[in-house]
């Protein structure tokens, strides 16, 4: 679904962000993405989502990254943000949820459809007409996944979902995704929460990837976490370590 191949991207300074990539992705797979600050997570998504432009070659379903296949390749992804309020912009939940289907041309009906069978899928009808400003976090990001998911996209990008969630919101939002039947990359500092969700793990440091391999192996790696400034995850610590 998702490939790179020998990627690599400099801001102006001309210092690499990330360098000489390459990774892919299959249909359906659950990916995360850990490193610590400044390894290249956030890089990574950018260029996904073609708003950044680097070197090598990008590909989304077969799709090269570029501007021709680039409204194409957005319509295949979906990215919910790290911070819902940057997400929802609009008044209610049902404003938020049917403005990309709408501004892609579906009808009301088709769109409609859509709303109920996300909201219904995610035990959230409740939220359908309520204000954005009037829910809590929790929900909010809820809704937020709600409104990616009712755009239908291939892959979901996610960006530290469970930051700020109280025990409670972040079960459901872990549980949500592992229903979700799409392509996932999860770039999060939560590595208790990829441990839960993800199959598969690529580790960067300094925009590399050191690592890259069956999330349950390596996240029980200390030697390899704190080589790379993280610690094991907290239901491990204490237990046997490698």
């Amino acid at each position: 679904m998702i490939a790179f191949q020998n990627v690599s991207f400099s801001y102006d300074n001309g210092c690499p962000v990330v360098e000489n990539l390459s990774f892919s992705i299959g249909k359906g797979e659950t990916v995360g993405l850990i490193g610590a600050n400044g390894a290249g997570k956030s890089t990574i998504m950018k260029l996904l989502l073609g708003l950044v432009t680097g070197g090598g070659q990008i590909t989304v379903d077969g799709l090269a990254m570029n501007r021709q296949n680039l409204p194409a390749i957005r319509r295949k992804i979906g990215f919910v943000l790290q911070d819902s309020d940057n997400q929802m912009f609009m008044p209610t939940v049902y404003e938020d949820m049917i403005f990309g289907p709408r501004n892609y041309g579906l009808s009301q009906e088709e769109t409609e459809r859509r709303v109920d069978e996300v909201l219904g899928r995610l035990g959230l009808e409740d939220l359908k007409h309520r204000y954005n400003h009037k829910i809590s976090g929790g929900e909010k990001r809820m809704a937020a996944i709600a409104t990616i998911l009712a755009m239908e996209p291939e892959a979901i990008l996610m960006d530290e979902p469970s930051t700020a969630l109280d025990p409670v919101n972040r079960r459901t939002v872990i549980n949500t995704i592992n229903r979700l039947p799409q392509t996932k990359l999860i770039a999060s500092h939560d590595l208790d929460m990829i441990l839960d969700t993800c199959q598969r793990v690529i580790v960067l440091s300094h925009g590399k990837i050191v690592a890259d391999g069956e999330a349950e192996t390596l996240l029980r790696d200390q030697q390899l976490l704190e080589a790379n400034r993280m610690e094991l995850p907290l239901c491990l610590q204490g237990r046997d370590r490698k």
